[in-house]
């Protein structure tokens, strides 16, 4: 996997001075959480980067319930954590790889292509007896030079016309349950955008690791590869993973739809479906 790095490859270059460590661990539902356990032990030399503070921004009506963060506002808060475009940054979270998956996305969504996802996060860092820290670094400013992807991100117009016209393929990364509508625990509809098909995002993993690119593309050999592919989840982050496993699988025209489906159910005439895709 291009994108993951073993636990191996940042012991060996924990001290590299161009290598930034970014600990993003959350948990939704206590969001002081994250902040909490970074302050009391880390990997060395991490800065932390918040899923609803640094990461997302406020909720308005629409855009769903973790909207993009302003681009010039988080290019403030890397510079502030010495990541300019020559750093090497590999990020972690507990282990379950979402959250330090968005802040992949969002970086190469930037421009910055020297980013990674540390593999088993700090559970297997710890589990491993690795140093870790309460040291919280002040690094020196930088400039971070920004060149933004867009094609990476699809729209809500986009998504709208390919729900109409089914000119892409649509993947819902939510747990099975949600997708069938069975049960809704967060947003205002159950169900799922008209036409997606279900693909979990947890699949992706094995044991607390990430799944070789062999058995990502597996995952997904039945979807057609001449034919876009857009991604979501509930909020714009478990689609991550998804994303980065299907580029690991040689798909190359995928875009995460950030929004997701709670920015789908927040206009009250968009439909949605129950049960499995016909």
């Amino acid at each position: 996997m291009k994108f993951i790095k073993s636990q191996e490859w940042l012991m060996n270059h924990l001290n590299d001075t161009n290598v930034r460590i970014v600990d993003c661990r959350f948990e939704l539902g206590k969001p002081d959480a994250g902040k909490e356990v970074y302050s009391k032990s880390h990997i060395p030399g991490a800065i932390y980067f918040d899923l609803e503070d640094d990461l997302s921004d406020i909720p308005t009506e629409h855009g769903g319930r973790h909207p993009l963060p302003d681009l010039h506002q988080l290019k403030v808060k890397l510079q502030k954590a010495g990541i300019d475009s020559a750093s090497k940054v590999i990020a972690y979270d507990s282990g379950e790889g979402s959250y330090a998956a968005r802040f992949w996305w969002l970086l190469t969504y930037m421009g910055h292509t020297n980013v990674f996802i540390l593999d088993g996060g700090f559970s297997k860092w710890v589990e491993d007896g690795n140093e870790v820290s309460e040291v919280i670094p002040i690094l020196e400013e930088t400039i971070f030079t920004m060149n933004p992807q867009v094609d990476m991100l699809a729209t809500f117009e986009e998504v709208k016309n390919i729900v109409q016209n089914s000119s892409a393929i649509l993947i819902d990364s939510r747990a099975k349950n949600r997708y069938l509508g069975i049960e809704e625990p967060i947003d205002k509809k159950p169900g799922h955008i008209p036409g997606a098909l279900n693909i979990v995002w947890e699949e992706g993993f094995a044991n607390g690791s990430w799944k070789s690119a062999e058995e990502q593309r597996e995952r997904f050999s039945h979807l057609d590869p001449t034919k876009p592919i857009i991604v979501y989840c509930g909020s714009g982050v478990t689609a991550t993973p998804n994303y980065i496993a299907l580029i690991e699988s040689g798909f190359t025209n995928v875009k995460l739809y950030a929004g997701s489906y709670s920015d789908w159910v927040s206009y009250q005439e968009n439909p949605v479906e129950l049960g499995e895709k016909q």
